[in-house]
């Protein structure tokens, strides 16, 4: 499991540009500033009030009033500075957010997000999810490929309560690099341990192939 998320998110911190400002959601996506190349600076952005969010801190450092959206103790970085929810929204509705990771539930063809909530289970809330979909210029999703019990996460249509509409722009997976366009889902990459037929297969929308599918991993 450890390894299929470092995977998952050291292949998205590639997708990080130098003086990105970047808002990172709950869980597996806060894994990726972990993993920021060397040479790209970003700023990380949490909607609880905070821009210039630095590392988790050790033992010795750990301020409880410092807390990221996921209620994890953080570090600030040099010129880091905080305001109330209501601004830290607005600087997300506004289009100010290059770039967001979040979680999912499901994904489809065309780009439909649903990562908030299973009908007749446990809702925690869906957090900033809604509007970081409908404001941030790119979103990722990081998820496994498939549910625990080997069933699609990536469909023609989901079947869950959706959090946006035609707002995905790259999945990535332990498996596969997605891009979603226009025309459907383009399979970009490979991991170095599967095949084009494995992937096909765990997934539950057809796949645009191109000339050449690049691997990771």
């Amino acid at each position: 499991m450890g390894d299929i998320r470092e995977r998952i998110v050291t292949r998205i911190a590639r997708e990080l540009k130098d003086g990105d400002y970047v808002n990172l959601g709950i869980g597996m996506p806060t894994l990726v500033a972990n993993y920021v190349p060397p040479g790209i600076d970003i700023t990380l952005h949490s909607e609880n009030g905070m821009l210039g969010v630095g590392p988790y801190p050790t033992e010795d450092e750990v301020d409880p009033d410092l807390i990221n959206a996921g209620k994890e103790t953080v570090t600030e970085l040099p010129g880091c500075s905080y305001f109330s929810s209501a601004d830290s929204f607005a600087m997300v509705r506004g289009g100010h957010i290059d770039l967001t990771v979040l979680g999912a539930l499901q994904v489809d063809r065309e780009g439909n997000l649903a990562n908030w909530m299973i009908p007749g289970k446990m809702v925690k809330g869906m957090g900033g999810a809604m509007d970081l979909v409908a404001g941030a210029k790119k979103v990722v999703v990081a998820m496994e490929h498939t549910t625990k019990d080997g069933g699609h996460k990536i469909l023609q249509r989901c079947t869950l309560p959706f959090t946006g509409l035609k707002v995905v722009n790259l999945i990535v997976t332990e498996l596969a690099v997605i891009d979603v366009t226009p025309d459907g889902l383009v399979l970009r990459e490979i991991a170095v341990d599967t095949t084009v037929e494995k992937v096909k297969a765990a997934t539950g929308a057809d796949l645009i192939m191109p000339e050449r599918v690049g691997t990771f991993g």
